[in-house]
C-alpha cells in the first residue's frame, strides 16, 4: 500500500510539473508574440460614425436645449454652445455612441435633455467644436472632421 500511494505521489509531482511548465511556455509565447506585435504596423480599423446631419437644412427645426443656468462649470459652458451655434452641433457625431443607445440623431441631441450633463464626451466635443467655429473660424463640415479625428480612436 505504501508502494502505491509513493507511485501516485509521484505521478501526480510529475502531472503537476508538466502543467507548470506548459503554462510557463505559453505565458513566454504570448509575450513574444505581443512583442512581435508592435513591430507589426496594422491599419486601424475604421470606427463607425455616429448619427449626425450633413447640413443644417435637414436638421431643422431643432428642438430647444436645456437652459445652461441649470448646470455648472464645464457642463454650463456646453450647454451654452448648444443655444449659441445649434446647427453646428446638429451637423455633428456624438461619440459616446448615444445615437445607438437613446436614438439621439446628433450632438445636438444631447443637449436637448439632460444628457450631456452626465457624458463627459459630449460637453468636450461641444467645447471644442466651439472654439473651432469661433477662434479658428472653420465651417460645420471641417469641425466634423477634427471631431472624427479627434474623438474616433
Amino acid at each position: 500500500m505504501k508502494k502505491v500511494i509513493i507511485i501516485l505521489v509521484i505521478v501526480v509531482g510529475i502531472a503537476v510539473g508538466i502543467v507548470a511548465l506548459s503554462a510557463r511556455r505559453n505565458d513566454s509565447t504570448k509575450h513574444e508574440h505581443e512583442s512581435n506585435m508592435d513591430k507589426v504596423s496594422v491599419p486601424p480599423q475604421t470606427a463607425r460614425v455616429p448619427a449626425h446631419f450633413e447640413d443644417a437644412k435637414s436638421a431643422l427645426p431643432l428642438k430647444a436645449t436645456l437652459d445652461p443656468m441649470q448646470f455648472f462649470g464645464k457642463t454650463r459652458q456646453a450647454y451654452q454652445v448648444a443655444r449659441e451655434i445649434p446647427e453646428t452641433l446638429a451637423q455633428l457625431p456624438c461619440y459616446c455612441y448615444c445615437d445607438q443607445g437613446f436614438g439621439h440623431k446628433s450632438l445636438h441631441s444631447c443637449y436637448e435633455d439632460d444628457h450631456s450633463a452626465h457624458c463627459a464626451t459630449c460637453v468636450d466635443e461641444a467645447l471644442m467644436a466651439y472654439r473651432l467655429q469661433k477662434e479658428e473660424k472653420l465651417s460645420p463640415p471641417q469641425i466634423r472632421e477634427k471631431i472624427i479625428a479627434e474623438f474616433s480612436r
